[in-house]
């Protein structure tokens, strides 16, 4: 090396750091990829489906670690609320729920304690398959926002039930309805509506919350179909990413823009079920199933475009996942691990840690809320040994027990079809 290289090289060794003390001392932190943050409602309580983040986890504290023989106390049930699986949200002093009475879907507002506040209508029921309900509503800003089985989103206002606007979203973007009916339970940021009709002029899609005007419409997908399942909004830096799960792919939409990021396509050829992302640290967790075939995999995510890190044989069905205290749990029909598996979110490894019937699962308290299928409502801890039960009891006797649990405000709310149920679960 010649003597001027080796005092460039010095020089530039000393501005390196130079800068680092600088920037040290000022107590910036390095550059460094941003880490994916799950977007927060802006409401409080459990304003949406599947909880503030749409991950299943809530906030509660000071909540009993185990239960007494029969469960927790009841503290009332609330009957004639229509048939359907869709899970209430509750906002401050009034809870939301849908149900299909006759022809109608039907949404009810209701005080914590039972007493009904207001009935309003959005549209047709679902009277084919497996008839009810599908979808939750989903509370923003003094307005209630929902979308029925046929593609028909309604604006309500939230303390009286008056409709504001409303839109056909399979017609405006020229999309099919599918087997079962639309599901999706809408997700609203700032003042924005976004849906999922995938259809022929848009694949998601914004409205104005305030009027139902399109604000943007991504580029329609290829083949794609909507799925049964929600999407989730991710804050990656400056970018806030739609990131949802089609019949075919998965894949991540811009949130400002519409642009469609990156796209993947689902392990299985024949998805019925995909469930609702789950976020977790670096990587986005999906899950699609058929009634031939189940798959979990594991998707980099430390910006776009994304790239699949592992796949794992699990069938997870309507019960969904949660990811909390460093572990992915859910339940598994089928595959290496059946019953309930918590997973290794970097590697896909599952662990068998409980032999409960399929079901859905929130998380509270350090505590994991597993209400099966047939209808057994079970508390459980999550040890270095599996799950221990430290409560449990039965809501009902059968085999379509789908409306997920949710845990707000010292109540455990549980539905099922025409009635809900609501337990004191605090210490």
């Amino acid at each position: 090396m010649s003597r001027h290289s080796s005092r460039a090289a010095r020089i530039a060794w000393v501005a390196v750091l130079f800068l680092s003390t600088r920037l040290a001392v000022a107590g910036e932190p390095p550059v460094s990829t941003p880490v994916p943050t799950l977007v927060r409602s802006a409401a409080p309580d459990w304003p949406q489906w599947r909880g503030p983040r749409r991950d299943g986890i809530s906030e509660e504290t000071g909540l009993l670690p185990s239960w007494p023989p029969g469960g927790p106390k009841c503290l009332g049930k609330i009957s004639g609320i229509g048939r359907g699986y869709s899970s209430p949200i509750v906002v401050n002093d009034t809870l939301y729920v849908t149900g299909d009475e006759e022809g109608d879907l039907v949404i009810h507002a209701f005080s914590l304690d039972g007493s009904l506040r207001w009935r309003s209508t959005n549209g047709a029921a679902w009277q084919r398959s497996y008839p009810g309900a599908r979808a939750s509503c989903t509370y923003d800003d003094g307005k209630l926002y929902h979308i029925n089985a046929h593609g028909r989103i309604v604006c309500l206002d939230a303390a009286t039930g008056t409709e504001v606007w409303a839109v056909n979203v399979l017609e405006r973007f020229e999309a099919q309805n599918i087997t079962w009916g639309i599901c999706e339970s809408l997700l609203i940021d700032g003042d924005r509506v976004f849906v999922t009709p995938a259809g022929a002029k848009g694949l998601m899609a914004a409205l104005d919350k305030r009027t139902g005007a399109t604000v943007w419409a991504s580029p329609p997908l290829d083949e794609e179909q909507p799925s049964y399942a929600s999407p989730v909004l991710i804050a990656v830096g400056q970018r806030r990413l739609l990131v949802h799960g089609g019949a075919l792919h998965a894949f991540a939409v811009d949130a400002d823009s519409g642009e469609l990021c990156w796209k993947m396509r689902h392990l299985d050829p024949k998805t019925t079920i995909v469930t609702t992302p789950i976020l977790w640290n670096d990587r986005l967790i999906f899950t699609n199933a058929s009634r031939e075939f189940g798959g979990m995999y594991g998707v980099r995510f430390d910006g776009v475009p994304a790239d699949r890190a592992w796949s794992a044989d699990l069938k997870v069905s309507h019960g969904g996942l949660v990811c909390a205290d460093g572990r992915l749990c859910g339940a598994s029909s089928r595959g290496v691990a059946e019953g309930w598996v918590a997973v290794d979110s970097a590697t896909g490894t599952p662990t068998h840690v409980g032999q409960l019937p399929p079901g859905s699962v929130v998380y509270a308290d350090r505590r994991y809320y597993c209400l099966t299928e047939q209808g057994t409502m079970t508390l459980q801890e999550l040890t270095e040994d599996g799950f221990r039960t430290t409560g449990s009891f039965q809501l009902a006797d059968q085999k379509d027990v789908w409306a997920h649990p949710v845990v707000c405000q010292g109540r455990l709310f549980l539905r099922y079809h025409d009635t809900l149920f609501c337990y004191d679960v605090r210490r």
